[in-house]
């Protein structure tokens, strides 16, 4: 499926202003996201830069940093229901944020469920969690990171329908990369993801994760978590193939950025008890110049 889109986003001042103010949103915030939306075609570039904005706000607003101010149960369902006006293709606001998505929506089959999905996840957030068991992990990724998957794929354009069902596979590879790296800071924030029965049954708790008090059992429960995300990315390995060939670049950087953070933590699993694990910027703009470099050769 590979969709012709207008070019609104790019045509329309107002649009494009808009367009503007989330792609510096991106810039500034998407500390892994902009190497490869960056590599993105126009004027799909912008609908992304568009659904990234938005998905940073729908985060923000959990940790009280959003622009709706703090964050609580109403406020993301107002929210809510600023989101289904856009995606309706209409708003009435003036807030870059608004008036993107409801041009992207407007060009690209988004599908309504994965914004919804991702919201109910974010709500979850608002209070202090424990994920039972991988179910409940599986369950937490798939809201809040294969939607992002989905929604890629519907704006990149694909050519076979296993791509939504793999792209749902990548997006857990990339979540459980992103929990594995800020099991610190989520702990600071009373938010456990790593399933509970899994640690018990290594006799140990994320508090000793986070000072690294057991050593070999928190090794033996950090490989075996690596070995999962390994999994998804080998599953979702044939997605790469099946979307818009001109989006493979994006796709292609944006997976070897977070499959080498995974590996980086890989190499020493203890780090994540001393610091945030980040591949270094210069490191980045070569696996984007690559990508780059591939997308010309296709």
């Amino acid at each position: 499926m590979s969709l012709v889109a207008g070019n609104a986003l790019l045509s329309d001042p107002s649009v494009r202003d808009a367009v503007a103010a989330c792609r510096e949103i991106t810039r500034h915030r998407a500390a892994n996201f902009y190497w490869g939306l960056r590599l993105t075609p126009e004027p799909k570039r912008s609908a992304m830069y568009s659904i990234y904005a938005w998905m940073r706000e729908a985060d923000d607003l959990v940790d009280g940093r959003g622009s709706a101010g703090p964050g609580d149960s109403m406020t993301i369902e107002a929210f809510r229901a600023a989101t289904v006006e856009a995606l309706a293709g209409e708003t009435r606001s003036v807030d870059p944020i608004w008036r993107s998505l409801s041009a992207v929506a407007r060009e690209y089959p988004l599908d309504p469920c994965d914004f919804h999905s991702m919201i109910d996840g974010q709500l979850a957030d608002l209070q202090p969690r424990q994920l039972a068991n991988w179910c409940e992990l599986e369950c937490y990724c798939r809201q809040v990171a294969s939607t992002v998957g989905s929604i890629c794929v519907r704006i990149w354009g694909y050519d076979d329908p296993r791509a939504i069902e793999l792209a749902i596979d990548r997006g857990i590879a990339f979540q459980l990369t992103n929990i594995l790296r800020d099991v610190v800071e989520d702990v600071g924030l009373g938010r456990v993801y790593l399933p509970y029965d899994e640690l018990e049954s290594r006799g140990i708790t994320a508090a000793d994760l986070c000072g690294w008090t057991k050593p070999r059992e928190c090794d033996r429960f950090m490989r075996s978590m690596i070995d999962r995300a390994r999994e998804f990315f080998a599953r979702s390995q044939s997605l790469d193939g099946m979307i818009d060939s001109s989006c493979r670049p994006t796709l292609w950087a944006l997976t070897e950025i977070y499959r080498e953070l995974l590996e980086r933590i890989a190499r020493d699993p203890s780090q994540i008890s001393r610091k945030r694990v980040s591949l270094p910027t210069l490191r980045k703009v070569l696996i984007a110049f690559r990508a780059r470099g591939m997308g010309r050769k296709s």
